[in-house]
């Protein structure tokens, strides 16, 4: 696998929780409004909105699909509605920006998230004018990571050879469809991070075995500069 990385052309980031570290808290912000959104949608206080919030998330993928699988919602207004945010917590981040430029190839962000609130991400993190391409949620036609469907689409979008490109993520779940379809397969993410997951998807530890997962780091800019050498 190691070969398999080092001559991939094509490198395919997530963005929340991936390119910036949690405990930034950005998309605690983003969960909060989410639970909000859902508190006020269903007319329910807090508490039942977030335990509605994580049901959708679990059997749907998103909080979005679940709310448009079983109601009418305007997802226009709901992802305006969830990402309007604080982006000042991030900081400019010149490493990783030098590490993800020096990669060969393509670079390109693929997330549950909107066009919008990735250039709002990319702009703060210093990352703007390194990608190549975006495919959020709505690109997709609103079908979220991980349904294949939603990889299907990425690879006919970016016209990607998956054997030749590499998967970045914090979710594992979200690893499996594309390393089933022959991406090379990187979980970012380290002990501490599993907490933004619900109880139902948490493994016990980034050292529990995944067989869909080929590399795991907790550093995102040590990898990309070990890979690029």
């Amino acid at each position: 696998m190691m070969k398999q990385l080092k001559n991939s052309r094509s490198w395919v980031f997530d963005l929340d929780n991936t390119l910036y570290p949690t405990d930034s808290d950005l998309f605690a912000q983003i969960d909060k409004r989410i639970t909000r959104y859902v508190s006020n949608f269903f007319s329910i206080d807090p508490i039942k909105a977030k335990a509605l919030q994580k049901q959708f998330y679990l059997n749907s993928g998103t909080t979005l699909n679940g709310l448009m699988e079983n109601h009418t919602v305007q997802a226009d207004d709901y992802l305006e509605f969830v990402h309007d945010i604080e982006y000042s917590v991030l900081q400019p981040d010149t490493e990783l920006a030098a590490a993800i430029d020096a990669l060969p190839g393509k670079k390109h962000i693929f997330t549950n998230g909107s066009v919008m609130h990735a250039k709002n991400v990319l702009n703060a993190l210093g990352l703007d004018g390194l990608f190549d391409g975006i495919i959020d949620i709505k690109a997709t036609g609103y079908v979220s990571k991980p349904d294949k469907l939603a990889y299907d689409h990425l690879i006919s979008a970016l016209d990607l050879e998956p054997k030749r490109s590499v998967f970045f993520e914090d979710l594992a779940r979200n690893l499996l469809p594309a390393y089933k379809v022959g991406f090379t397969t990187v979980l970012v993410c380290s002990d501490k991070d599993w907490s933004h997951e619900p109880k139902g998807a948490r493994p016990a530890s980034i050292d529990d075995k995944y067989e869909h997962v080929h590399f795991s780091t907790d550093d995102l800019t040590g990898f990309l500069k070990n890979t690029a050498i």
